[in-house]
């Protein structure tokens, strides 16, 4: 369109440039006003100026213009674009139109299957709409009811692994109480003369069964030594090494070491009958062990001396060895004490609630071997340790793997690394007695 503009504008000046030549007979005056009669093109502003352009309005007079054949196929371009203009529009309208026919043929074709006095598809879609939020509700509840019944579930076993022995081990203590005294009963009365025994026959000799250390003490036992214990009337007694001194006296002494003269790398079996001189360093026997716990509630005191002097003690206040058919699983509780918590170091390494591993039988939790075998010894190995009272007798500082006497909380034992000196033990104990015992 400028450009188009721009050739009336130079046309029109031509024009009057033209205008300007009239006839040579004319005069000067006359001339002048046929050329404005001529060429009346008036120029004049039409706002203000903004900067260095200024808006100005030009007026020409009627004029024919000879104008190229391209002129001619622009102004029939034009039309046929208008045409096509027309033609679009006339499509829009119609495609309008069908979308609504076909709105009011989908509803009248929906109307027609409900049956007499059914909602319209709007009410019909309220209804969805609030089946869809009663939906929502319920499952919003359900999924509240869950989580709490998780947190139930979690809370029952929270106090089921703090009654540890959830089995048939408390059943099997209750019976196994009942049963000997019901024996120990039997026993007397079988000894008893009936009423046809001669007057002169001898009074029969009643021998009690100490159950523990802790019942020889109560009877007046007070010096060091071995002693024959029966905590189950239904097997054999044994020997049991008592220590009627320390810290109250009553304790059965279930492990001890004081000089390396007895090798701890034993096979299942022999941890399960006991090894070694209970006068100086042994195992009492994993069954033993087990009988023991199960006849009476027990705690545990662990005392321990390395080459230096130092004394350290850990006690547990409850402690029991399952039977062999559960792998002589150890159960301990809370802990007080000097020598620190190692059974119960972290949860990397927890002792507490594992099976009795030996290095010809792998129970523990290490994935890529015999924990047992490694170090060296039988034990109720994590994956592996943070504790082994059982490990190899070292009576001076070594090197390499720690298969010695180790508790882990012991001053300076976290700081040992492969390359550096291990800290030996002089002397270990563990003994046990029953909770409800007053010296």
């Amino acid at each position: 369109m400028k450009l188009i503009y721009m050739i009336l504008f130079k046309a029109a000046l031509l024009i009057c440039v033209k205008g300007s030549a009239v006839t040579e007979d004319s005069t000067e005056s006359v001339g002048e006003e046929k050329l404005i009669e001529a060429c009346p093109i008036k120029l004049k502003s039409s706002g203000k100026c903004d900067g260095e352009e200024c808006p100005y309005q030009i007026s020409l007079p009627p004029m024919t213009l000879q104008l190229p054949k391209h002129f001619r196929l622009i102004e029939k371009t034009l039309k046929e674009v208008q045409n096509l203009k027309e033609v679009v529009n006339k499509m829009k309208k119609s495609c309008q139109d069908c979308k609504l026919q076909a709105d009011d043929n989908q509803e009248r074709d929906s109307n027609e299957f409900l049956p007499p006095g059914t909602d319209s598809p709007t009410d019909q879609g309220k209804i969805q709409d609030n089946k869809v939020k009663e939906l929502q509700s319920k499952v919003s509840k359900l999924s509240v009811s869950l989580k709490n019944a998780k947190n139930e579930i979690r809370s029952l076993q929270g106090r089921l692994e703090q009654m540890n022995l959830i089995n048939m081990n408390n059943v099997e203590n209750y019976v196994d109480n009942r049963i000997a005294n019901l024996t120990f009963a039997v026993n007397v009365l079988g000894d008893k003369c009936s009423s046809n025994c001669p007057a002169t026959q001898p009074n029969p000799v009643i021998q009690l069964l100490q159950g523990d250390c802790s019942n020889y003490f109560a009877a007046g036992k007070r010096h060091n030594g071995i002693y024959k214990i029966t905590p189950d009337p239904r097997n054999e007694s044994f020997d049991a090494y008592c220590d009627m001194e320390s810290m109250g006296g009553g304790w059965t002494v279930i492990q001890m070491r004081q000089d390396g003269s007895t090798n701890f790398n034993r096979t299942w079996n022999e941890y399960k009958n006991g090894f070694g001189n209970l006068s100086r360093e042994f195992w009492l026997g994993n069954d033993k062990i087990h009988l023991l716990t199960k006849s009476k509630d027990m705690q545990l005191r662990i005392e321990l001396e390395d080459f230096n002097g130092i004394r350290e003690y850990a006690k547990y206040e409850q402690f029991y060895v399952a039977n062999e058919f559960l792998k002589y699983r150890l159960s301990i509780g809370s802990y007080s004490g000097t020598a620190g918590d190692a059974l119960h170091f972290n949860k990397y390494y927890n002792h507490d609630q594992k099976f009795f591993t030996t290095p010809d039988k792998d129970n523990d939790r290490y994935p890529s071997g015999n924990c047992g075998a490694y170090y060296s010894s039988g034990w109720w190995f994590d994956a592996c340790l943070a504790a082994n009272l059982n490990g190899k007798y070292y009576h001076k500082k070594y090197k390499g793997v720690r298969n010695g006497i180790f508790w882990g909380t012991w001053p300076g034992a976290s700081e040992d690394n492969i390359n550096s000196y291990r800290l030996p033990f002089k002397k270990v104990k563990m003994m046990i007695k029953p909770k409800s015992f007053l010296p």
